[in-house]
């Protein structure tokens, strides 16, 4: 269910989040409360093994939390990690799955499924390949085809497993580009990255990671600081405000030591000391 908040419409909504295995393993994460309006990319940041995707689970309706209460609209799009290029469906079939949620057991896909598929791969850039062999695609167009997948079920708000893992930086840039169009169309998304630099990118809130029992939410020129970034990874990270062909923009710079400090662009103007 959809509520409304100061305006505006909130699409999640967590308060006093939760989870554990099992009672003799620590909690991943507690306490936890956020929330995510229509048109909003959030993201989720903080170093392996905290809970990241464990949360998306939960999100998703694949998990159950142990404690706190979740909020969300009737479905949700759960975007997997791209393990490799598993069976050989085409394109279109690997899309019209998204819409097995809404038939019944031995019904195949109606004419409105398949209209419903075309729609998605149009949305994102996928329409061209549709007869394809999914295994043939590269890794980017792998992880788009996994989201057009989700947008055919129907849902309004994608959760997506870091969708820019392990895509050069030209595919990185055009999967966050096509969140970015579906967060502008309305929809709402939140995805787990290893990228400080894709949320400070196309997000206005995070969510950071420190430990179990420190996860901070809040804008993300707030929250991802250099000093904040540096404690949650354990190396120091400076966020300099860049020029670039679309404007000025924050990124996010790790130093791996001093060869790092010694290539690193000195131009760019450091906000830490």
């Amino acid at each position: 269910m959809e509520t409304k908040q100061a305006g505006n419409t909130v699409l999640l909504e967590a308060q006093g989040l939760g989870f554990r295995y099992s009672k003799l393993r620590p909690w991943l994460f507690r306490g936890l409360g956020f929330s995510l309006e229509r048109g909003e990319v959030l993201s989720i940041l903080g170093p392996n093994a905290r809970g990241k995707t464990t949360l998306l689970k939960c999100l998703s309706g694949l998990l159950r939390p142990v404690e706190g209460t979740l909020t969300t609209g009737p479905s949700v799009g759960y975007v997997p990690q791209d393990h490799g290029t598993g069976p050989d469906f085409t394109v279109q079939d690997m899309v019209l799955m998204g819409c097995t949620r809404h038939l019944r057991p031995y019904q195949v896909p109606r004419a409105g499924d398949r209209d419903a598929a075309a729609r998605a791969m149009e949305r994102v850039g996928a329409a061209d390949w549709a007869e394809r062999s999914y295994s043939e695609l590269s890794g980017g167009q792998r992880q788009l085809v996994l989201i057009a997948r989700a947008l055919a079920s129907g849902s309004q708000l994608l959760v997506l497993d870091e969708p820019a893992s392990a895509l050069d930086l030209r595919n990185q840039s055009r999967v966050l580009s096509v969140l970015d169009s579906l967060a502008a169309e309305g929809m709402g998304v939140i995805m787990t990255t290893h990228h400080p630099d894709h949320a400070l990118h196309v997000s206005r809130n995070a969510l950071l990671f420190v430990n179990g029992h420190d996860t901070r939410w809040g804008p993300v020129e707030e929250l991802l600081t250099g000093p904040a970034l540096s404690d949650v990874y354990g190396l120091p990270i400076c966020t300099p405000t860049v020029d670039t062909v679309s404007g000025n923009r924050t990124i996010a710079v790790p130093d791996f030591g001093p060869s790092c400090r010694r290539t690193c662009a000195p131009n760019l103007r450091k906000d830490l000391p």
